[in-house]
């Protein structure tokens, strides 16, 4: 299992593919598949069959996307960078915009 940088929350830009410069918030991480879903990015449409659980229609929502095809948006100059870890006083461990050296994490 790799270790991703990217967390659910997180704010990135697709940097490569169909939605290249789409801007959106990570909604779910999967480290195994080393995958992430952007809200509003990579979007498909799903033919489902009526059940009890609702009528049947196509429905549009997000696929994964990899996550060497986003880049963080530095929370400064809104502008992809590189994250970086390091650690604040109280020996916390946190990540940093490598641009501008703002922490990213809250």
């Amino acid at each position: 299992m790799a270790k991703l940088k990217v967390k659910k929350g997180d704010t990135v830009i697709v940097i490569t593919g169909r939605d290249k410069g789409k801007t959106g918030s990570v909604l779910r991480v999967d480290p195994g598949a080393c995958r992430v879903v952007v809200q509003g990015v990579n979007m498909v449409k799903r033919h489902t069959r009526a059940s009890a659980a609702g009528p049947a229609g196509i429905n549009e929502k997000e696929a994964p996307i990899h996550v060497s095809n986003v880049a963080h948006i530095d929370p400064k100059t809104k502008k992809p960078t590189r994250v970086g870890y390091k650690f604040i006083e109280g020996g916390r461990k946190v990540r940093f915009a490598k641009g501008s050296g703002e922490v990213i994490d809250r």
